[in-house]
C-alpha cells in the first residue's frame, strides 16, 4: 500500500510537469504563430521559444500542426463555456444578439493573437495540412459556438419577437461573418486607442440592423 501511494504521487507529479510542459509550450507557438505566421515557425523555434527540448515537444505533440489545432480548440471551447446556456437567459432575443456579439468582440479583443490564429485556419486550411480528425474537431468546436446565434434567433422567433424565416443558419453565418468582418478591418490598423471602441459601435450598428430586419 505505501509503495502503491508513492507511485501514485511521482505518476500524478509526472502528470502535472507534463501539462506544465504542454502550456508553456502553447504559449510560446502562440506568440511565434502571431508574429511569424504558421509556414515560417518551425518546431525548433517552439522549442527555442519555451525554452524546451525539441524531444520535450514531441513527448506532448506529433507535430507543428496539432499545436497550431490545440491552441485554437483549447480557446473554442473557453468561448463555448462561456456562452454555451446563452439562449436560455431570460432576455428578449434583441438583447441577446446584441450582448452575444460584445461578449464575441471582447472575447477576441482580448487576444489578438487567437483571432489572427483562427482567421488563418479559416483562409487557409487547405494548406495546413491538418489530420481529418484534426479538421474535423476544430470545425466541431468553432461550430458550437456560431450555433448560439442561431439558438438566439429561435428563441426570437418562437416567441413571436422575430418573423418566421426559411433559413435560420443562412442568418446565423451572416451575424458570424459580419463579426469577424468587423474585427479583421479595425484590429490592426487605426488609433489603437480609439480601436476597441469603433470595433464595439460598430458591431451593434451591424446587429442592429439584423435585429430590425428580422423583425420586419
Amino acid at each position: 500500500m505505501i509503495e502503491s501511494g508513492v507511485e501514485e504521487k511521482r505518476r500524478k507529479k509526472k502528470e502535472r510537469e507534463k501539462e506544465n510542459r504542454r502550456n508553456t509550450i502553447l504559449k510560446a507557438a502562440r506568440k511565434l504563430f502571431f508574429d511569424r505566421g504558421f509556414k515560417s515557425v518551425t518546431v525548433d523555434n517552439i522549442a527555442a521559444k519555451a525554452e524546451v527540448s525539441k524531444g520535450s515537444i514531441y513527448l506532448c505533440f506529433e507535430s507543428k500542426e496539432e499545436i497550431y489545432t490545440q491552441i485554437l480548440i483549447a480557446d473554442n471551447i473557453a468561448l463555448h463555456d462561456r456562452i454555451k446556456n446563452f439562449a436560455s437567459i431570460e432576455a428578449s432575443a434583441s438583447q441577446l444578439l446584441l450582448e452575444f456579439a460584445r461578449i464575441y468582440v471582447v472575447f477576441f479583443l482580448s487576444d489578438k493573437e487567437l483571432f489572427r490564429i483562427l482567421m488563418t485556419f479559416m483562409m487557409q486550411t487547405g494548406q495546413m495540412h491538418l489530420t481529418q480528425e484534426q479538421s474535423s474537431e476544430l470545425i466541431r468546436t468553432t461550430n458550437e459556438n456560431i450555433q448560439i446565434i442561431s439558438e438566439i434567433i429561435q428563441k426570437g422567433i418562437d416567441s413571436g419577437e422575430f418573423s418566421p424565416v426559411n433559413n435560420v443558419w443562412q442568418i446565423q453565418n451572416a451575424i458570424w461573418g459580419m463579426l469577424n468582418g468587423v474585427i479583421s478591418l479595425f484590429l490592426f490598423t487605426g488609433n489603437p486607442i480609439k480601436r476597441m471602441e469603433r470595433i464595439h459601435s460598430t458591431v451593434q450598428e451591424s446587429i442592429s440592423v439584423f435585429i430590425k430586419g428580422l423583425k420586419a
